[in-house]
């Protein structure tokens, strides 16, 4: 029977229980925080949450002990609880500082044996515990006095380095010397306190409340506590005026929001950043009710500078800023450069030295205006990275995409104006990185968009926004503006901008059909010789730009440059991700969740990207130009199948050509490899059908005149397949024949045959009498002859 429901029938039977539950007592320790040091404590950690269990533990241990000595002997259980039982209450605090004794304790035994991994260990765990109690008031004295004596046996241990370590293992040599410089690293956050310690130890230790700086003692403040009557004695305000104060943090605390505590506010949540467990959103609230106290132009640029600063700290590395809290951070930007553009007397610069929280506000004066820690274009800088971040992460088919696509006007805007505030104040540096940001916003445009855009942004501007570097004029042409950039950006000493300068000069007259231009530009440039010693970022933009290099070259008609150039890319099968237009997932890859997270975060808007199928579409039309005549040239020779033009494009055309049965093509690489075939075979016309049946030369402009072109290269390149496979077989043949046979004039006819015979690519004169090809037998290479000529082909490129 259960000893609940025995009731009072059984002496022994209490008696038993209560001699267990008071050894259970006695076994564990009982600690019972009060209610409001476990509401602050919540949100500690693991490690305090676990010590939390164990009190609550303890706790319904005493409680279940009293109730059933209560409920089975009767009144006389009270007597004898207070006599057989006691229970231990602790704060947390003071579980703490037990706890960090100990430590130091083990430390000071280590030190004496010089085990230096055991105190590397200690000190780990150490630092721990006294963050989190820092979070709830002041460092610990004894932490301090710790670190001090460890840093002064630092100082001891050197002067006889060499001889200590002959003494030690590996291990142990190694452990102290990455010692060393963790303990100096960690007591320069620390260094006032030690200074005072080491000064006077005795007053250090017995230093009470006074020594308390107003910040902590509010931090410290909770309502109720004894605390308070302390406080009131040393000046601190108990927060008892609910009208000047914010809460801020957790447990209803309050800190003072006035006018003339904003630059200490201004510390405290700056010494908070990136620190564990801080709320940063409460922070940015804060700052926000500062913002709305500030009274004066220097407590306006401060706080509007530090919430900037803070808002971007809401976003994580893993997650894109959201769009409402992006258009709040560039809108305080906004309001940030508004008042630097009225007040030309205040300037913010990273060099500037940062004021003191009690120091007296700085003012301006006659020819030295005042200097404000910060900067500015790292702000830009970070709006316009979550702006590309989130357009990332937003689907681009979705009216969502073209809506946060729209707010691209603004951030131009917004960086035009820190470009005009650069050049006003002579931060020369800052002045190139607005640039550069500039000109990645608007390369890859058309012109007529471009255009647009800078009319409509210069209309909205003020009158004080200026540029010297890109003056605005109704009439100026973006080519113009895009030169004036890129030159500025020539002249700095920055390496990585005029790269990146360099590709996106390049890409802007590709794009726009200025093939020798960008030929030029880039060949001068020699970036294909250091390109691979780039960022990645830069390797993408190097291989955007050479593929629109190409693209140009084609729509000039440039068939062989085009394909050159489209070779280095499109000849990898890894289109998309050399272009970061993708992630090539493959079968068995061994692609790490980090690498793949990073491959994802360097991934291109949607609205940049180009059109794959047009860009495979593009090189393997120019591949079968080149591909089909080279291959009835080399005809039966035996280095045939070993020397390739592209050999992306033989790979297809072979598994095409295995094919048992092929019916109508369905997609653009099966309409240009029926193409090829018909080309081989001399039906240049149906070759000429299939290709410009291709519905993606609709995505480019001039369509019509691109068919047009393709059409008289396929007329061409059929002429000199049909030369190179059937003149074995002729003595002579007509010029008016074969211009009549590949529709073509009889001068163009005239120039192909007269270009095939000077280049050596077929033996045969021109007959100008009779206006025929007269055919040379017999001439037809040996295999000796053959290699010859390859040899002298590799000899050739490696002189070049």
């Amino acid at each position: 029977m259960s000893r609940f429901f025995a009731g009072g029938s059984s002496d022994s039977d209490t008696s038993s229980s209560d001699e267990e539950l008071y050894s259970d007592s006695e076994r564990s320790e009982d600690i019972v925080s009060d209610e409001e040091e476990t509401e602050d404590e919540s949100d500690e950690g693991s490690d305090d949450e676990s010590s939390d269990d164990d009190d609550n533990r303890g706790f319904l241990k005493a409680g279940a002990k009293a109730g059933a000595s209560r409920f089975l002997r009767g009144e006389e259980s009270e007597d004898s609880d207070e006599d057989d039982f006691k229970r231990v209450v602790k704060s947390a605090k003071d579980k703490r500082l037990e706890e960090i004794d100990s430590i130091i304790k083990t430390i000071d035994n280590a030190k004496k044996i010089n085990d230096w991994i055991n105190i590397t260990n200690e000190f780990d765990k150490l630092n721990k515990i006294v963050v989190k109690a820092s979070q709830q008031g002041e460092t610990p004295k004894q932490y301090i006095k710790s670190i001090a004596d460890l840093e002064d046996l630092m100082n001891e241990t050197s002067k006889t380095e060499k001889e200590a370590k002959k003494k030690m293992n590996a291990m142990n040599a190694r452990a102290l010397n990455a010692f060393k410089n963790r303990i100096k690293k960690n007591n320069r956050e620390y260094a006032t306190s030690i200074e005072k310690y080491r000064a006077d130890p005795e007053a250090f230790e017995k230093e009470d409340l006074s020594g308390i700086s107003e910040s902590v003692a509010i931090v410290k403040l909770r309502k109720g506590a004894n605390l308070e009557a302390a406080l009131a004695a040393n000046g601190v305000d108990d927060g008892s005026n609910e009208n000047d104060f914010a809460t801020v943090g957790r447990g209803g605390r309050t800190i003072p929001v006035t006018a003339d505590s904003i630059f200490k506010q201004l510390r405290g949540i700056l010494e908070a950043r990136g620190k564990k467990n801080t709320d940063k959103a409460e922070q940015v609230r804060t700052l926000e009710k500062l913002l709305g106290v500030a009274d004066t132009i220097y407590q306006k640029i401060r706080v509007l500078h530090v919430l900037n600063a803070t808002r971007f700290d809401l976003t994580s590395s893993s997650n894109f800023m959201p769009t409402p809290q992006w258009k709040l951070a560039q809108d305080e930007i906004s309001k940030l450069l508004a008042i630097l553009e009225e007040n030309p007397s205040y300037i913010i610069v990273e060099t500037a030295e940062d004021i003191e929280d009690d120091a007296d506000e700085p003012l301006p004066t006659d020819g030295n205006p005042v200097k404000v820690f910060g900067s500015i274009i790292s702000l830009v800088e970070r709006l316009d990275d979550e702006f590309t971040r989130s357009l990332q992460n937003i689907d681009p088919h979705t009216p969502e995409y073209i809506e946060r696509l729209s707010d691209e006007s603004v951030l131009y805007s917004t960086i035009i104006r820190a470009q005009s505030y650069f050049e006003r104040t002579n931060l020369d540096s800052s002045v190139n990185r607005a640039l550069i940001r500039r000109l990645e916003i608007i390369y890859y445009k058309p012109e007529q968009l471009i255009s647009i855009l800078e009319q409509t942004t210069w209309e909205k501007l003020t009158s004080t926004v200026s540029s010297i570097i890109t003056p605005y004029s109704s009439n100026q042409k973006p080519s113009d503006l895009i030169h004036a950039i890129c030159v500025k950006i020539y002249n700095q000493d920055n390496r990585l901008f005029r790269t990146r300068a360099m590709l996106c000069h390049v890409y802007h007259h590709a794009l726009h059909n200025r093939y020798f231009h960008a030929r030029d530009l880039l060949l001068m440039s020699h970036l294909q010789a250091t390109i691979h010693t780039a960022d990645i970022s830069t390797q993408i933009l190097y291989n955007r730009t050479l593929v629109q290099v190409g693209l140009c070259a084609f729509r000039e008609g440039m068939v062989a440059e085009s394909q050159q150039a489209l070779q280095e890319v499109c000849g990898t099968g890894r289109v998309k991700e050399l272009l970061a237009q993708g992630i090539q997932i493959q079968r068995y890859s061994q692609t790490t969740p980090e690498q793949e997270k990073i491959e994802r975060q360097r991934q291109i808007p949607f609205h940049q990207h180009i059109n794959l199928e047009l860009l495979e579409c593009v090189y393997l039309t120019s591949s079968m130009l080149l591909e089909i005549p080279f291959m009835a040239q080399s005809g039966s020779s035996p280095d045939a199948k070993k020397k390739a033009i592209s050999k992306p494009f033989r790979r297809m055309l072979d598994y095409h050509e295995r094919q048992v049965f092929t019916g109508p093509p369905e997609n653009t690489r099966d309409h240009i490899m029926q193409a090829s075939k018909a080309l081989a075979t001399g039906d240049w016309a149906k070759a000429k059908e299939l290709i410009q049946s291709i519905k993606i030369w609709e995505l480019i402009p001039e369509t019509d005149s691109i068919k047009s072109m393709l059409g008289e290269k396929i007329q061409e390149e059929g002429l000199r397949t049909y030369l190179f496979t059937y003149s074995p077989f002729y003595e002579t043949l007509s010029i008016v024949l074969l211009a009549r046979m590949f529709d073509l004039s009889e001068r163009r006819a005239t120039a192909l045959v007269s270009k095939m015979i000077s280049n050596n690519e077929i033996a045969a004169a021109l007959d100008q009498k009779t206006n025929a090809v007269a055919f040379i037998s017999g001439v037809e290479f040996s295999r000796l002859q053959h290699l010859a000529v390859a040899l002298s082909e590799k000899a050739g490129r490696f002189y070049s």
